[in-house]
Order: structure tokens, then C-alpha cells, then sequence
């Protein structure tokens, strides 16, 4: 078993303290507002070292908004269970994770914030409406729907704070909106 050097544990921590302060920073302050000095400023670094590791404010916003949903296996999710394991399992992922919620203020405003987003959907969400929708071909008009959803309610909930959204139990958002994830994904063509 390999050690690591005490000068790779101090990289490790840059980074992690850079990408920290970087997600921050985006979500504050929107990407075009965000800067490399007032990023590395808030990580106590100089910006050359930024720099270093990132090369730029696109290789640092790429890095800093690199999202894995994590999603469940749902072959292995009973059909009739589909929008409500999903609704649940994205409420989890919001709420534990600050990073959706910046690539989400930044994405509203920003060209390579929209393009991570649909990067996003392209990845993870689109394969999950391709495994549990009637029609693969109708995939990509469910996922869409589906996403449109979800991200309404986190911009609702978790960006704009509106509060009535924000005051819903996790258990009331997913009664409210499971249902319809369900039948956008699920259900026989309207």
C-alpha cells in the first residue's frame, strides 16, 4: 500500500478548500459576478493557485459543479414506485448537496451553467426515463417534463425560497409530486 506525502495531502486540501470556496462563490454571486481572486481570497490562497490547478474560471466552474445524482438502479424499483423513489431520492440530493443549487442560480444566467444542466439531464436522467418509460423513443419529451418539474421546485424551494414552497415537509412535496413524475414517466401518451 502506497502512503500519501505530506505535499499531497496539502494538494488534496487546496483543491478541496478551492472547490469549496468556489461553490460559494457561484452560488452567491452567479458565474459572471464570481472571480478567480475573490475565489481564492475566500479559500486563504493566492489565484495563481487557481490558476494551477484549474487553469481558468471554466476549468474551475467544471470542476466545482461536477454533479453526480446518484441515482438508484431502477430496475430493481416496482413500476408503480417510480415517481415516488425518484421525487424522494432527488429531495435527498438537493438538500445534502449545495452544489445543485449553484449549478442551478448559475445555469439560469449563464451559458456554461445551462450547458453542465444538460449535461446533467443527458447523463443521468434521460437513461432513467429510457429504462422505465412504455416508448425509449418518448424518453428524452419524459425526462424533459420530469426535469421540469424537479427544477421548478428547487428553484422555488431552495433558490427563490418561496414560502409556500419552502415550507412543505419532504413527505408533502413527494405526495404533491410524485404523482405526476409517475405519470410522465410511466404513464401511456396523453
Amino acid at each position: 500500500m502506497t502512503e500519501t506525502t505530506p505535499a499531497a495531502r496539502r494538494s488534496d486540501t487546496t483543491r478541496a478548500g478551492i472547490l469549496a470556496a468556489a461553490r460559494e462563490r457561484f452560488a452567491a454571486d452567479g458565474y459572471e459576478r464570481a472571480t478567480i481572486r475573490a475565489i481564492a481570497k475566500d479559500a486563504r490562497i493566492d489565484p495563481s493557485m487557481v490558476m494551477r490547478y484549474y487553469g481558468n474560471k471554466e476549468g474551475l466552474f467544471a470542476a466545482a459543479t461536477s454533479v453526480d445524482l446518484r441515482l438508484p438502479d431502477f430496475a430493481e424499483v416496482p413500476a408503480a414506485d417510480v415517481g415516488r423513489v425518484l421525487v424522494r431520492h432527488f429531495l435527498s440530493v438537493w438538500e445534502g448537496d449545495e452544489v445543485l443549487t449553484a449549478l442551478l442560480r448559475v445555469g439560469i444566467t449563464n451559458e456554461a451553467g445551462a450547458e453542465r444542466m444538460r449535461a446533467v439531464f443527458a447523463e443521468q436522467l434521460l437513461p432513467v426515463a429510457r429504462e422505465v418509460c412504455p416508448d425509449p423513443a418518448e424518453a428524452p419529451t419524459r425526462a424533459a417534463l420530469c426535469a421540469a418539474q424537479v427544477l421548478g421546485l428547487a428553484l422555488t424551494r431552495y433558490v427563490l425560497r418561496f414560502p409556500p414552497s419552502a415550507a412543505l415537509t419532504r413527505e408533502e412535496l413527494t405526495d404533491w409530486l410524485a404523482p405526476t413524475l409517475q405519470r410522465y414517466l410511466t404513464a401511456e401518451r396523453p
